[in-house]
């Protein structure tokens, strides 16, 4: 059986952690979320590495939350709903805490928990034909858990407007928010992440940790223990909403959702 997701670490330091579920997307469910913590820590308690770069295998990035995930969760209680979404909320804090330099190698679709993910790391490389969404309000749910990671990573203002609209918007867009750094052609995007990693490898490894946690610390969004215990709340409860429900129902049955039908007789 192939792994969901692999660590590799080569002789220079570079740690390469790579989403490998590429039939769904690399979309998370709950054994995804628990097996790439454990590799993120196992990449951080290993003394060679200087670099952890994020990719991933085909089409896809990371189309967020895998639906056979999504529909076990909405039958479960709110309890095992909270737990699920408390694990979501510490792989986010176990990529952004990661000591040393991340970097993501994005390509294709990345929605929702993907987008979690790109916003907790350091430099994020993207194809130009890259595509990015926080679409959970089309399914009756809202990006919870992630929240404070993509808040610091786009801003205030482009939240508020990305997190309600759930529209998706280009490589070019994220760039300009702030969400990506560098955005090449597709044919170009392993040379760029290449370049970036040796540019990386040639600076000081405790000098780049030392870097790096001076902005961890004077960031003023600072993800408190009581702020991820309510974003887990908010998830836990959408989850098992009837809108989040019925968001679901007409994701899988490829309906329209009721709150639409409502809406369109209103007008």
């Amino acid at each position: 059986m192939t792994a969901a997701a692999h660590l590799d670490i080569d002789p220079r330091g570079l740690a390469t952690l790579t989403l490998n579920r590429p039939d769904v997307h690399n979309a998370f469910d709950d054994q995804l979320i628990a097996h790439l913590i454990d590799l993120i820590n196992e990449a951080r308690d290993d003394k060679r590495t200087r670099v952890l770069l994020l990719s991933s295998t085909g089409k896809s990035f990371s189309a967020g939350a895998d639906l056979a995930w999504m529909r076990r969760m909405a039958d479960a209680s709110r309890d095992d709903n909270l737990r699920d979404a408390r694990k979501l909320a510490l792989l986010m804090e176990t990529l952004n805490s990661f000591p040393a330099p991340t970097v993501a190698k994005v390509q294709g679709a990345v929605m929702g928990g993907g987008v979690g993910l790109v916003s907790c790391c350091d430099i994020v490389v993207a194809s130009e034909a890259a595509f990015f969404a926080l679409s959970e309000v089309k399914l009756g749910l809202a990006p919870a858990a992630i929240s404070p990671y993509v808040i610091a990573k786009m801003g205030v203002s482009q939240a508020r407007r990305f997190f309600v609209s759930g529209e998706r918007f280009s490589a070019i867009r994220a760039a300009a928010i702030g969400l990506v750094h560098e955005v090449v052609l597709a044919q170009e995007l392993d040379a760029k992440v290449l370049q970036v990693i040796d540019a990386l490898l040639a600076n000081g490894p405790q000098a780049m940790r030392a870097a790096k946690q001076l902005v961890q610390v004077a960031n003023p969004l600072q993800v408190t223990p009581e702020l991820a215990e309510y974003t887990a709340g908010v998830i836990a409860d959408l989850r098992a909403s009837p809108e989040g429900r019925e968001g679901l129902r007409a994701f899988l049955e490829k309906d329209a959702p009721a709150w639409t039908r409502a809406s369109s007789s209103a007008g």
